[in-house]
């Protein structure tokens, strides 16, 4: 059973640079991964054609990358599920009954999100035939620690990109870096692969004195992590001299959701959504939406030039945080965009709104650093 299993190819959907934690883990316990193509025109027309009209964007990303997986030879396709208010919980089942109504022959299964150690444990187990505590332990630890070490790396790349001398230079010492963490498959490894990692940006002749806006990315999660979907947003803010940080990221998800409390450090993405979104929403709405409010006070919090809230068409959740707020103005006085992401891939329009609001606050950076200047010498006079 075990050598027959060692064959089975494994795909799961494409969300960022995930795929290189899963595929790690997955080849741990001997199990071929199934990487397919990166999302692209083509995935979002598959997914596009065989999704209902008004169902959102990332269920119609999902069901293309599966689709292109099946069509590429592999023989099961993983998916997450979630409990709670989010249409996530109802995917799994919707992306499995179209599978078979297109009549792709393909075994599904689910990871279960929010059952831990226990959830990602019994999910190995069922997809490798093995019953491996050692073993298994090995690869789930192997796979968390890509993803913390991959989002980190993402943040480097954000503060190079914003000031690097040489455009593209960044770009390319963060494709070595993937590449060196690709190949680490246990901890001696992985040591010496976050050390050559980062040392490939040592590399990148950076403006240390260049005037960088410091910006906030929140929104839903598939959205903020996936470059295709959200329109490499990331990339076309870091040209303008915009350095980013993710607040919605993988390995912040899983210190809510997978790692046991007494290996946390700090407070987690979703305790600090509890304690400054209840002023302005009491409850946990679905999706991210109590994170994405909460994100516009921690931004205040922290004097942050501005928000970028990224969601898909017809979310509800987010359609939510998005009319909370302007009653977040009278306390949070950090600039807004709103962006809503959908299946018309057209760049040109979201690029002249990014334009837009790094112009408005850039101004408003400089503006305020006058204001701060002439204070002193009124308090004189």
């Amino acid at each position: 059973m075990a050598e027959e299993n060692k064959k089975l190819k494994v795909a799961f959907p494409h969300m960022g640079t995930i795929y290189i934690a899963w595929s790690a883990a997955l080849r741990k316990i001997g199990v071929e991964p199934f990487i397919p193509p990166y999302t692209s025109k083509r995935t979002l027309s598959l997914g596009t054609k065989n999704s209902p009209e008004a169902i959102c964007l990332p269920y119609k990303l999902i069901l293309g990358n599966f689709i292109e997986a099946i069509e590429g030879g592999a023989d099961y396709v993983a998916m997450i599920a979630s409990p709670g208010c989010c249409r996530l919980g109802e995917y799994g089942a919707c992306i499995h009954n179209a599978l078979e109504d297109m009549g792709y022959k393909a075994n599904y299964i689910e990871l279960t999100l929010y059952d831990g150690i226990k959830g990602m444990y019994d999910f190995l187990r069922k997809i490798s035939g093995k019953n491996n505590y050692v073993l298994f332990t090995k690869a789930i630890i192997l796979g968390i620690r890509k993803v913390f070490l991959l989002d980190d790396l993402q943040a480097k790349l954000s503060y190079c990109r914003a000031r690097e001398k040489v455009y593209g230079e960044s770009e390319k010492a963060f494709k070595r870096a993937l590449k060196i963490v690709d190949e680490a498959m246990n901890t001696a490894e992985m040591n010496r692969a976050k050390k050559r990692a980062f040392a490939e940006f040592d590399k990148v002749e950076l403006d240390e004195n260049k005037e960088v806006l410091h910006v906030d990315i929140t929104g839903e999660i598939y959205l903020v992590c996936d470059r295709f979907s959200n329109q490499d947003i990331v990339k076309e803010l870091g040209k303008m001299g915009v350095e980013t940080r993710k607040s919605l990221t993988v390995s912040g998800f899983l210190k809510d959701a997978i790692i046991p409390k007494i290996f946390r450090k700090g407070e987690t993405h979703l305790q600090r959504a509890n304690r400054l979104a209840k002023p302005y929403l009491m409850r946990d709405i679905g999706g991210d939406a109590l994170e994405c409010v909460s994100d516009v006070a921690y931004a205040e919090e922290r004097g942050i030039d501005g928000i970028i809230h990224i969601s898909p068409f017809t979310c509800m959740p987010e359609i939510m945080s998005q009319n909370i707020f302007p009653a977040m103005r009278e306390n949070c006085d950090v600039p807004i965009l709103p962006l809503i992401m959908d299946e018309q891939t057209g760049k040109a329009g979201y690029l002249t709104r990014l334009e837009a609001f790094v112009d408005l606050m850039r101004r408003r950076k400089r503006k305020m650093k006058m204001m701060k200047k002439q204070k002193p010498e009124k308090a004189i006079k």
